[in-house]
């Protein structure tokens, strides 16, 4: 059966991309544990990080390097965080989170409901970061 994630990357289920390339799509988690939490996903689907072909596994860094940096600038927060989990959806996955205490990766802390409207505009903020970065052609919609 096919991950959620597969199901969003194919278009059957919504998402707020900020990233798309042949291999590897960004799109903000629908559970944010704050504005501009960002999941970073490989198009094949995986299971574990450690079952990875290297090419891919760098260019999934690569990726989620680039979009903290636009994460970085476009919310100024202390740091942003970076996990990889994998348990709640059995498809490889990077959160790119803002932070600003050690509890920001808590997952009680999410926001289960948050208003489209705001997650919109933090999408927003992350693309147009990507743009004055240099990434245009990897934002959706600006290719």
């Amino acid at each position: 059966m096919d991950s959620v994630f597969t199901r969003i990357i194919r278009g059957e289920l919504p998402a707020y991309f900020v990233w798309s390339d042949d291999h590897v799509v960004a799109f903000l988690s629908k559970s944010p544990y704050n504005t501009g939490h960002t999941l970073v996903v490989p198009r094949l689907e995986v299971d574990h990080w450690i079952d990875l072909e290297p090419a891919l596994l760098q260019r999934i860094m690569m990726v989620a390097h680039e979009v903290g940096k636009a994460i970085q600038r476009a919310f100024n927060p202390a740091k942003v965080g970076m996990l990889i989990g994998g348990l709640e959806v059995r498809h490889v996955h990077v959160h790119l989170s803002p932070v600003n205490t050690v509890h920001d990766f808590d997952y009680d802390r999410q926001e289960l409901n948050p208003e489209p409207e705001e997650l919109e505009q933090a999408a927003e903020k992350i693309r147009s970061a990507l743009r004055e970065l240099g990434h245009a052609g990897a934002v959706p919609g600006d290719e």
